[in-house]
């Protein structure tokens, strides 16, 4: 959400911002994964499953990237800022009383790879994370508690990242060198952002999400704007 917009602004086009964007995430989540097994915060065995299903489904994303236009994958982009935004400035909850979790232990695991699958193909294809839809279903669907479901949403990264950027090296859609400077420069960053929670509140973190989702979104819109100018 922050990184492919600043690319944007800096000029470059979506599909390449996208795959900088997912590059960098194998730095960032398999640093932010080895400090949760460190803190005993990640259950490696869930993680796995719904990894699988990311490895599999970001596999797809090198095809989508190259299939879809620029503009295309703009208005997705904003799309999902936008209600990344209403969710988190507006803090919807339901009234309804969610889906019943799985209590099956198959069946359970293989909705855990589907989840994985689904999340991978169309996360990945807009150079995001994927935790924003995997971490509904892994909650209201297979009945795993919030402690439970940020660790192994960035656990599933790694696998969606690393196929992804395999995917979209193979359509020549990656900027190697960006890639790895973004990267590196990530893993300080999750360093700094652990520190920062510890020492700031909830709801300043939370004024602080909207204000770079509200950025997110003017960026990628001015963007889209000046992509639809340039085609008329």
């Amino acid at each position: 959400m922050i990184i492919v917009p600043c690319l944007l602004l800096l000029g470059m086009q979506m599909e390449y911002a996208i795959g900088i964007s997912i590059m960098q995430m194998i730095f960032s989540s398999a640093f932010g994964s080895l400090i949760n097994i460190f803190q005993k915060k990640l259950n490696i065995h869930d993680g796995v499953f719904v990894g699988l299903g990311g490895l599999i489904g970001a596999a797809f994303s090198g095809v989508i990237v190259d299939t879809l236009s620029s503009q295309i994958l703009l208005l997705l982009f904003l799309l999902l800022s936008c209600i990344s935004f209403y969710k988190y400035a507006f803090d919807v909850k339901t009234t309804a009383n969610p889906t019943p979790p799985i209590t099956n232990p198959f069946k359970q695991k293989v909705l855990m790879i589907i989840a994985g699958f689904l999340t991978g193909i169309f996360a990945v294809s807009l150079g995001v994370g994927g935790g924003l839809i995997l971490a509904p279903i892994l909650a209201y669907y297979l009945g795993f508690d919030s402690k439970k479901v940020v660790p192994i949403s960035l656990f599933f990264i790694i696998f969606a990242s690393v196929s992804g950027s395999i995917s979209l090296a193979a359509h020549d859609l990656i900027d190697f060198q960006s890639g790895l400077i973004v990267g590196l420069s990530s893993m300080f960053g999750v360093a700094c952002g652990i520190y920062l929670m510890n020492k700031v509140t909830l709801s300043n973190h939370r004024y602080a999400l909207i204000g770079i989702y509200a950025l997110s979104i003017i960026l990628t819109l001015w963007k889209v704007t000046q992509s639809f100018d340039l085609s008329i």
